[in-house]
């Protein structure tokens, strides 16, 4: 029975995770965690913990699964260069899934994306990438969005900062050719819609995964945390929790 400490309790993720949890008979959650509480003891019970909450408490939650050994699953998105430096710092001597989407329908469509832009090129088709979410979130493109930009760019050898661009307003000219749209929406309790096109003179390929409960994410990072307990340090993705890579 894989023992897990769930942060943010009273959250949007953190309730999901916690139904999530109550119906894998695998797992058992030992305690809990939210804003001023203790997280040392928090931790102490607990094999792995996951954490939702906001990318300005990664570091704490870094800092007490090295001082306990804890496995962890990673699920804000938003982090800081020197964030991310330290996620993969910790992971030379921790195990840690940290993933800008946990759904399966979601990493499925990271590997669809990469095989699309393989044989949908750039020299044909323009590529745009739009995303929606609720009123509440804080950062934006998202995590799953920025994560299928770096799949587009990888594969179309084009740059993160030179050639996305974010929306478009004025007399800005032409398109470029090289160009990656990307377009962040904001409303309402929009779980997460996720789109990617390739648009060509003649014809149009989208590829879309749409979300509508929280429990797909949870579901997977549960799945994540049980994948965990048989990995050595490291630092892992849903491609590897899946078989994708």
């Amino acid at each position: 029975m894989l023992k897990l400490l769930i942060t943010g309790k009273s959250g949007r993720m953190g309730q999901a995770l916690l139904e999530a949890a109550a119906g894998e008979s695998r797992v058992t959650v030992v305690a809990t965690h939210d804003i001023g509480e203790d997280l040392i003891a928090a931790m102490q019970p607990a094999a792995c913990t996951i954490d939702f909450t906001v990318h300005a408490f990664t570091s704490q939650v870094i800092a007490a699964a090295l001082q306990h050994g804890s496995s962890l699953v990673i699920g804000t998105t938003g982090h800081s260069d020197e964030q991310r430096a330290m996620i993969r710092a910790a992971s030379l001597q921790i195990p840690i899934v940290c993933a800008a989407n946990y759904s399966i329908g979601v990493n499925t469509l990271f590997w669809l994306t990469q095989q699309a832009a393989r044989v949908l090129t750039q020299d044909r088709y323009d590529i745009e990438v739009t995303e929606m979410h609720h009123r509440h979130k804080i950062d934006a493109p998202s995590g799953t969005a920025r994560r299928l930009l770096e799949i587009l760019t990888a594969e179309t050898h084009t740059s993160l900062d030179a050639d996305v661009a974010h929306g478009r307003c004025g007399n800005i000219g032409p398109r470029k050719v090289r160009e990656i749209g990307m377009h962040a929406l904001r409303g309402g309790d929009v779980v997460g819609d996720h789109t990617v096109i390739f648009a060509a003179d003649g014809e149009r390929v989208e590829l879309t995964h749409k979300a509508s409960s929280r429990l797909t994410f949870a579901a997977g990072a549960i799945r994540a945390s049980l994948w965990l307990q048989d990995q050595p340090a490291g630092l892992y993705d849903m491609q590897d929790v899946l078989g994708l890579r």
